[in-house]
């Protein structure tokens, strides 16, 4: 089962505005995310969304388990995500 990532426009636009090295790294950790969506993700208290640490960053997800959907909806600094 291989999960589909899909991206919300502000998660765009915040990723197209980092640097190309922490860029990266967050797209090849959301890629591996897709085989093994629960590993690496941890829920959010309050709301139905989950987080992804990478390095300094956090990435703000939410898991469509019927239809194997990963949606990015944030991304951003830890100090200014939440």
């Amino acid at each position: 089962m291989t999960y589909q990532v899909l991206w919300s426009e502000t998660a765009a636009r915040e990723l197209a505005k980092l640097d190309r090295s922490v860029a990266r790294r967050i797209l090849d950790r959301i890629d591996a995310l897709r085989e093994a969506p629960k590993r690496g993700l941890r829920r959010l208290v309050g709301v139905p969304y989950y987080r992804l640490r990478v390095g300094d960053y956090r990435v703000i997800v939410d898991l469509v388990e019927d239809k194997l959907l990963i949606l990015v909806l944030k991304v951003g600094h830890r100090k200014s995500i939440y």
